[in-house]
C-alpha cells in the first residue's frame, strides 16, 4: 500500500508540473504579441459592429472549432451586456456546405467558395492557422481580398504564407500546435470581454 500511494504521488506530482510548464509556455508565447494588435481587431469588429457588416471565421480542425466558439461569443457574448452583438459566422459550421463545396470544387474551396456568395466589400475575414500555409485557409484569403474585404490571420509556428496574404496578423511564434490553438481562444477571450464592456 505505502509503495501503491508514493506512486500515485509521484504522478501527481508530474501532472502538477506538466500543467504548470503548459501555462508558463502559453503566457510566454502570448508575451511576444504587441498589445497594440489586439486593440486594433477589437477596434476593428467594433466599428463591424456599428455599420452592421459581417464578421467571417474560418478554420481546419480544433481552428474549426475555435471559428465556431468565438462565433458564439460574438453573437451573444459580444452584446449580453447591453452593446448589440456582432454579426459573426462561422464558415467552418455548415458541414452539408463544407462537404458539398470539398467534393465538387477541392478542399482548398470549401471556405472561400462560401465567401464568394455570403460576403461583402467592407466584412471582415478571421482566418485561424497554426501553421499558416493550409491551402484553403490561404485560399480564404486571397477571395476575401478580391471581395474588398479586411482580413485578419492568428497563426502560429513562423506564420506561413498567410503572413503575406492577410492584412493584418496576430503571429504567436511557438512551434506547438496546443498552444497555438489556445492562443487563439486567448485573443477571443480578450477581444470579446472589450467588445462587451459597457460604455461609460
Amino acid at each position: 500500500m505505502e509503495i501503491e500511494a508514493f506512486k500515485n504521488s509521484c504522478n501527481v506530482r508530474r501532472v502538477i508540473f506538466s500543467a504548470a510548464s503548459y501555462v508558463e509556455q502559453l503566457a510566454s508565447a502570448f508575451s511576444k504579441v504587441e498589445v497594440a494588435v489586439c486593440n486594433r481587431l477589437e477596434a476593428s469588429l467594433n466599428a463591424a459592429r456599428e455599420r452592421k457588416a459581417s464578421v467571417f471565421l474560418c478554420g481546419n480542425g480544433g481552428s474549426a472549432a475555435n471559428a465556431n466558439h468565438w462565433a458564439n461569443d460574438l453573437i451573444y457574448g459580444a452584446g449580453k451586456t447591453g452593446r448589440g452583438g456582432v454579426r459573426a459566422h462561422s464558415l467552418a459550421a455548415n458541414t452539408s456546405v463544407i462537404m458539398c463545396l470539398a467534393n465538387d470544387t477541392g478542399y482548398e474551396n470549401v471556405f472561400s467558395g462560401q465567401l464568394r456568395v455570403l460576403a461583402s466589400p467592407g466584412d471582415i475575414l478571421i482566418a485561424m492557422s497554426g501553421s499558416g500555409n493550409s491551402p484553403n485557409i490561404l485560399r480564404a484569403l486571397e477571395e476575401a481580398k478580391n471581395l474588398g474585404l479586411e482580413t485578419w490571420a492568428i497563426v502560429g509556428y513562423d506564420g506561413g504564407k498567410a503572413l503575406q496574404l492577410a492584412q493584418n496578423v496576430i503571429h504567436f511564434p511557438v512551434n506547438d500546435m496546443q498552444i497555438a490553438e489556445d492562443l487563439q481562444m486567448v485573443v477571443c477571450h480578450e477581444v470579446t470581454k472589450i467588445l462587451a464592456t459597457p460604455v461609460s
